[in-house]
């Protein structure tokens, strides 16, 4: 997120990057309030094996690394402003109806008002799968699309990066392993792993 942060600023509009981060601050303080569940909702994928990184060598040669291309494991995630995190792991692309299923179960778990915060991705707003938001909104869940390139104004890209860069041991993973700790990161949420917000 930090590495296009500048790209994101240069082609978003200002005054609805604002007007949003100020509607979202409203809504902060209904979930304090228990008048509502805020819950932050993204995707994202995780390799088995590490992202190549840069590293030191001596002046004149040049550092190789192989590149290996492995399945991806895709994770739907929810973090709550209760400070709750629901994860849904797939070996296999997310579609609209694998989203709109996740947030069925997200809804059933939750006993108040949910607003979803998210952004624009097109299985977030495919016009076929119209009928399924409708279903979720007659279930108390409403939604918050952010504007476009404002992905600082969704927390849950810190989890993934802290995931990803802090959390997650620098290693290559059995596809059995990376789901193992994907598990115990989601299980050790609010304890052993923990976010803080200003």
């Amino acid at each position: 997120m930090e590495t296009h942060a500048l790209q994101f600023k240069k082609k978003r509009d200002p005054e609805r990057f604002e007007q949003a981060r100020q509607e979202i601050k409203g809504l902060i303080q209904q979930a304090n309030a228990g008048e509502i569940e805020l819950a932050y909702v993204d995707e994202a994928g995780f390799a088995a094996q590490p992202p190549n990184r840069s590293a030191w060598t001596k002046s004149g040669e040049s550092h190789a690394v192989t590149a290996k291309r492995t399945q991806r494991l895709n994770v739907i995630g929810a973090l709550l402003s209760s400070g709750g995190l629901l994860l849904a792991k797939l070996w296999k692309s997310v579609n609209g109806l694998w989203f709109f299923g996740f947030l069925m179960a997200l809804i059933e778990r939750i006993k108040k008002p949910v607003v979803v915060i998210l952004d624009n991705a097109s299985i977030h707003t495919a016009k076929k799968l119209k009928p399924y938001w409708e279903l979720l909104e007659e279930k108390g869940m409403r939604f918050y699309f952010l504007p476009p390139y404002s992905p600082e104004l969704n927390r849950i890209e810190i989890l993934w990066r802290k995931m990803k860069y802090q959390w997650l041991p620098f290693k290559s993973f059995t596809p059995a392993e990376l789901e193992q700790a994907i598990e115990e990161i989601s299980a050790g949420f609010g304890s052993k792993y923990q976010l803080t917000f200003c």
